[in-house]
């Protein structure tokens, strides 16, 4: 089992920047790839960003390509999202998600682990 705290969420005004955090704890050796989710009021779940745990490979949704960076601090195992130009579209809850399969990294139902969300407000 992988356990996954999110942080770093709240109120920004547009054009600000916010950086999330994702904190696995547990069987992180089993961890395959780390991405982010994002769901507004409303709508569906959607993919935003993932990184590979081993090689650190980046992957982006079209929406956020130049605008959001993904990192990691494998000796933290702790992922990151920076945020920055935020807009009011971007709004939503933020979840962190883990898989160990090897694969397409942007369909959520290939996560096993969830983390529990983090607010994210822009205000215009």
């Amino acid at each position: 089992q992988v356990q996954l705290v999110e942080s770093g969420g709240g109120l920004v005004q547009a054009g600000g920047s916010l950086r999330l955090s994702c904190a696995a704890s547990g069987r992180t050796s089993s961890i395959y790839a780390l991405g982010w989710f994002r769901q507004a009021p409303g709508t569906e779940r959607r993919f935003v960003a993932a990184i590979t745990w081993s090689s650190g490979s980046t992957f982006y949704a079209d929406a956020v390509k130049g605008q959001f960076t993904i990192s990691r601090d494998s000796a933290k195992n702790t992922v990151y999202l920076q945020m920055n130009s935020l807009k009011p579209e971007d709004t939503a809850v933020y979840f962190c998600a883990a898989r160990r399969s090897i694969g397409v990294v942007y369909y959520e139902a290939h996560y096993e682990w969830w983390g529990q969300g983090s607010q994210v407000t822009v205000s215009s």
